[in-house]
């Protein structure tokens, strides 16, 4: 059983065979599906899938690049929306500096409000870095959110970087860049830190994973994840396979229906 622990299937790029592919998945053992909201829109298309497949599961939350416009009563609909019990973390939040907007100091001001709301309702969370380790790390250090459990999504930097997530109890998301020739400090990380503390995912439909780097990604790809993982650490495929699957559970808390 494979553990989908970040993908984006109320995305566009899925609207001509969505169904058809999140069922395959599950006939595929590859379930849950963790479906990762970005937007307000998104949080509501999300919910929508999670009501439709059982296999699919929600975290709610805003990313960084669509935060310019938030309000504090926005944070308080998306507590709302976290009643719902197939809501099972906080997230896409983080920063992103790629970009010149929105500005540091939004991004910041909202990431802060929505690791709060995590606090406050005791769900993991789902970070999204770019361009911005110090700052990212520097709040999520702060003595306030200590309690807090997530995943540092899709990570981008330095394996010693990862380590101090790790000592701090979070889990290191890898996905397709791993299996890419220029993608040495991600293969850097999944060799420094331990196997327990990686969760797989796709951040479908973006950075599908060679031989399909450049097309749409989706959950079927993440056995290309798994083989390299497996190469880089010297397991077996099988037993990447399975401590992943229990990574993913151990941060969500949720497993195949429940």
């Amino acid at each position: 059983m494979i553990y989908e622990t970040h993908a984006h299937y109320d995305d566009k790029a899925f609207e001509s065979d969505r169904d058809s592919l999140l069922k395959l998945l599950k006939k595929e053992n590859i379930n849950p599906v963790i479906n990762i909201s970005s937007s307000m829109e998104s949080i509501i298309r999300t919910l929508e899938l999670c009501e439709k497949y059982d296999h699919v599961y929600a975290a709610v939350g805003i990313h960084p690049s669509d935060c310019e416009n938030l309000r504090e009563e926005d944070i308080k609909w998306i507590e709302e929306k976290c009643k719902n019990p197939k809501v099972v973390a906080i997230g896409e939040i983080g920063l992103d500096y790629h970009y010149d907007e929105p500005s540091k100091d939004i991004q910041k001001k909202w990431f802060i409000a929505q690791l709060k709301l995590a606090l406050k309702i005791g769900l993991p969370i789902s970070v999204h870095s770019r361009d911005a380790a110090n700052d990212t790390f520097n709040i999520l250090n702060d003595p306030e959110f200590d309690s807090l459990k997530g995943v540092i999504h899709c990570f981008s930097y330095s394996a010693e970087m990862a380590k101090k997530y790790v000592n701090k109890g979070y889990f290191i998301g890898v996905g397709g860049v791993v299996t890419f020739k220029n993608g040495r400090k991600l293969h850097e990380t999944v060799k420094e830190i331990p196997i327990e503390k990686i969760v797989i995912e796709t951040d479908s439909p973006y950075l599908a994973p060679v031989p399909y780097r450049g097309h749409r990604n989706s959950s079927v790809y993440l056995t290309y994840i798994i083989e390299q993982i497996a190469r880089i650490k010297q397991l077996s495929y099988d037993e990447v396979e399975r401590i992943t699957y229990e990574n993913g559970f151990k941060l969500y808390g949720v497993r195949a229906d429940g």
